[in-house]
């Protein structure tokens, strides 16, 4: 029997009554667009994450497009971040008109190195992204004291990966200018679609984010900007509500598998992700790294173990962008590129089946090194 990369339906089963309730309570009033629970869940993930606001949207996409707008970053303008991310994060400073500036990761996290920024930035230079990868924050303190220093560029936490998690004592999507999530189903807090969230203690950011999801509206056929069709459905919302009642369980699990991981890797060599002391990851992935990955995932196909690539290509590298995009040479994102490798991961994820991941990738390493 295969092991799921992503166990969403043990999940579902343990919150069908609390999911049912809720879509029902929607069906029932039939406000499907920015209804009641559109607003309940804005005000319970703003309390979570210790924001001043939150401003759910149609995507993890449209929260960082929705907040490149707000900023009005546009042509002739440069955002600074890494080629070691999913696309959506470089998609949208093109879509804005904007040029993005990668700059190279650290070796052991796959964040972006904040001892690299400075160097990048220039006149143009409107704003910068990290990304908290795996689940795991960036240095932000350190971001948020270059972009201070050159004239307080705003920073854009991407946050797809980790909401939940924590980097010194404060959570993410609280930790810069803006913070943006996504409630992709196979997240740490997912839905069963598209969804996601913006999150700022700045009034007027969070102003320009509510009128630009809703077509650029100040109030109805009333538009003072540009916007889009940015909402996120209030069935989608509901069902975010119902997951919230077991994320704090999720969470703690995903964290003592990660640690459970971490010492089986570590008790036979094998590189993985490191997780800094002063934050807390919540393991949306959980990743190695290998010299023969091609031929291991081959061995663990075979057995009906999952694995994924996150990510095969830096974006500057992608056809896409390597003509679209400025900044200096990536060597470590294109190492690590060819490296990465992640194994099933997730809250329900049970010790039995995580022993036998463990044991099958260890094995297989220990008999190749020798």
């Amino acid at each position: 029997m295969s092991i799921p990369f992503i166990d969403l339906k043990t999940q579902y089963r343990a919150l069908r009554t609390l999911i049912q309730a809720r879509i029902d309570t929607v069906l029932e009033h039939g406000q499907y667009i920015l209804g009641p629970e559109v607003r309940e869940l804005e005000e319970r993930l703003q309390a979570y994450a210790e924001a001043r606001h939150c401003i759910t949207v149609a995507s993890g996409t449209e929260a960082l497009l929705i907040s490149l707008m707000a900023l009005n970053i546009g042509p002739g303008d440069e955002v600074i971040t890494t080629p070691f991310t999913f696309v959506a994060t470089a998609e949208v400073i093109v879509l804005v008109g904007a040029t993005p500036v990668f700059v190279d990761i650290e070796p052991d996290t796959c964040n972006i190195d904040a001892k690299l920024i400075e160097a990048a930035i220039t006149p143009k230079t409107k704003a910068i992204i990290p990304v908290s990868l795996y689940g795991q924050p960036a240095d932000m303190d350190e971001i948020n004291a270059i972009a201070q220093k050159h004239g307080n560029i705003p920073v854009i936490e991407d946050a797809a990966q980790s909401f939940g998690a924590e980097y010194k004592g404060k959570k993410s999507c609280n930790l810069s200018t803006i913070g943006c999530t996504s409630f992709f189903p196979s997240k740490p807090l997912g839905c069963y679609g598209d969804g996601g969230a913006i999150f700022t203690s700045d009034d007027a950011i969070a102003q320009a984010c509510r009128e630009i999801r809703v077509h650029g509206q100040s109030k109805r056929y009333v538009h003072t900007r540009i916007g889009v069709g940015g909402r996120m459905d209030t069935i989608q919302c509901a069902i975010v509500l119902a997951k919230l009642e077991r994320f704090d369980w999720e969470i703690e699990q995903r964290i003592a598998i990660g640690r459970r991981y971490n010492e089986l890797m570590d008790e036979h060599g094998i590189a993985r992700i490191t997780q800094r002391p002063d934050r807390t990851s919540v393991f949306a992935q959980y990743t190695v790294l290998l010299d023969n990955r091609e031929a291991i995932q081959s061995s663990l196909n075979a057995q009906n173990i999952p694995t994924a690539i996150h990510y095969p290509v830096p974006l500057n590298q992608q056809p896409a962008y390597a003509d679209r995009c400025k900044g200096a040479p990536t060597p470590i994102a294109a190492n690590l590129a060819k490296r990465v490798m992640s194994l099933p991961m997730g809250a329900d994820l049970s010790p039995a089946d995580q022993l036998t991941i463990g044991t099958q990738v260890t094995q297989f390493c220990v008999c190749a090194a020798n």
